[in-house]
Formats: structure tokens, sequence, C-alpha cells
């Protein structure tokens, strides 16, 4: 059995993860990702008890009860380069033994929901709405690293959407991956719109802003936006999810992202006020995974 060596895999003297500071046993198998850390206390705000807390930079981490279900939320920060480490390591948390430094035989399945905040980019999908990701376009390029990533991405979607957008060769490869059917069904309600989101590796040019820097393609935003395949079309840009549904499904791991609809870029409005929404969607989101 490989012996996974200090070098790869980072143990704190007191026996945490390095980045994340948390130990083996110190989180539930639900997990909230959060990229903001002050919304960690908004989250944990909402359980009956709270079991740790736990602060390491941006990574900000609570577990406690809920309903008498475990629950734990996490501050990942922004970027599906941070992505790469919480959910690397809150694997390793479950999934490898450190103490022989060597991979579990029984795999322990982790749910991730992801809930953060989006930018529109359809009209008719309003600010201070809830988007449910069915499936993630990665444009940061982070699953290209990994072997196995065409086993668990929708390849045809990637074809048909670097054909339609005239993909830049000097840019990293899309690639797309869906939600955990299971999680996905558990948060649908109401309130909710399904939709594709875009994870982006920047919040200006890669999302189509421009301030002083021009774009290499002016067009991208209403390329996306006129983009169909098999009946889907792309509803909002971010910048977790597409990592979050790839190295959960490479890991064996569930995930799925709701986010609140903050700004609609083509029709150029802005919620004057997201907050009290987003408290009603981690309540939604809170609520399902108690059930």
């Amino acid at each position: 059995m490989r012996k996974i060596e200090a070098s790869e895999l980072i143990i704190n003297p007191d026996g945490s993860v390095f980045h994340l500071h948390l130990k083996p046993g110190e989180i539930a198998q639900n997990i909230i990702l959060v990229g903001d850390p002050g919304r960690v206390e908004l989250v944990s705000s909402f359980f009956d008890s709270i079991e740790l807390q736990r602060t390491n930079r941006e990574f900000v981490s609570c577990t406690g009860m809920l309903k008498g279900k475990r629950i734990s939320v996490v501050a990942t920060g922004i970027g599906t380069d941070n992505i790469d480490i919480v959910v690397n390591e809150l694997d390793a948390l479950v999934n490898i033994d450190f103490e022989t430094r060597t991979v579990k035989e029984e795999h322990t399945p982790l749910n991730f929901v992801r809930i953060g905040t989006s930018g529109s980019l359809q009209k008719d999908l309003p600010v201070n709405s809830w988007l449910l990701s069915e499936k993630a376009i990665g444009f940061d390029g982070l699953l290209n690293f990994y072997a196995n990533r065409n086993t668990i991405a929708d390849l045809d979607f990637e074809d048909a959407f670097k054909a339609a957008l005239q993909w830049n060769a000097l840019l990293s490869a899309p690639y797309v991956v869906d939600a955990s059917a299971g999680l996905f069904k558990q948060l649908m309600g109401e309130r909710v719109t399904k939709g594709v989101t875009i994870s982006a590796p920047g919040f200006y040019g890669p999302q189509g802003r421009v301030l002083r820097l021009p774009l290499a393609d002016n067009d991208i935003n209403e390329k996306i936006t006129a983009f169909k395949h098999q009946g889907y079309r792309v509803t909002n840009y971010e910048m977790e999810c597409s990592a979050i549904y790839g190295l959960s499904a490479l890991l064996g791991h569930h995930a799925a992202t709701v986010c609140v609809i903050i700004a609609n870029r083509l029709a150029g409005t802005a919620s004057k006020d997201y907050k009290p929404v987003m408290k009603e969607l981690i309540e939604h989101v809170l609520n399902r995974l108690s059930e």
C-alpha cells in the first residue's frame, strides 16, 4: 500500500491538516462551503449547538448539530485554487489514515453544498433569485491537471461549447461536470431555478468586465448567453462551483451549488440588499439537509 510522503500531505504538529487546521473526526459528512469567511457565523447561527470552531487564514470552519444531525460549514475563500486545497484536505480527513499515511480501505463519501453569490447571464433570471447549478463549466483549468477527468466530464457539452465560442487556444480547455443527482433533487424547491454555471478564474476580465484592460474577446458574454445545447443554456457566472463538482466526482463525493443572483449582467441590474435573501437560502439548504 502506497505511503503518502510528508511533502505531499503536510500534517501540523497538533495532528491537523496543513491549511484547514482540522483534525480527523472534526468534520461532519454534510458540509456547507461558503466563499466569505464571515458567512460561517451566519450559517452556524442556525445550529442548535456548536461543537468546534477553527480559523486559519481565510479558512474558517465550524461543526455543530442541527435537528439531531451533525453538520459542518467551511469558508473556502475565493477561487478554484482554494477549492483544490479545501476539497482535497476535507477528503484526506476522512479517507486517509494520518498515522500510517495510507488511503483507508473503506471510503467515506461527503456531501458538499456550496452556498454563494452569482451574476446572471440571462435577462429572465432576476436578481435575488436562487440558482441551483445542474452543470458547471470550468474556465479555470484545474480539473485538467488530474487523471481521469474525461470519465466524469460531459465531453459532448465541452465540444459543443468550444465550437460555439470559437475557443481561444491560449485559454485553459473548459471542462463540464454535473451536480450530484441526489443532492440536486434534495435542494430543489419552489423558489429554486436550475441552470448551468460558469466558474471563472477571475472577477474582471475572465467574466467579461472591462476596467482599464481590454478583453481578448469582446463578445464572449454575448456568445455564452446565446449558447444552447440539448435544452441547456448557460445561466450565470461564479468562481468555485466547477472545481467542487469535478474534484468531488473524482474523489467519490457528492456536490451541489446554489447561489443568490446578486447582479444581472444583461439587464445591468444589481440587488440593493441580497443579505436577507441569502439568509433565507441558507435556511432552505439547512432544512433540506437536516430532513
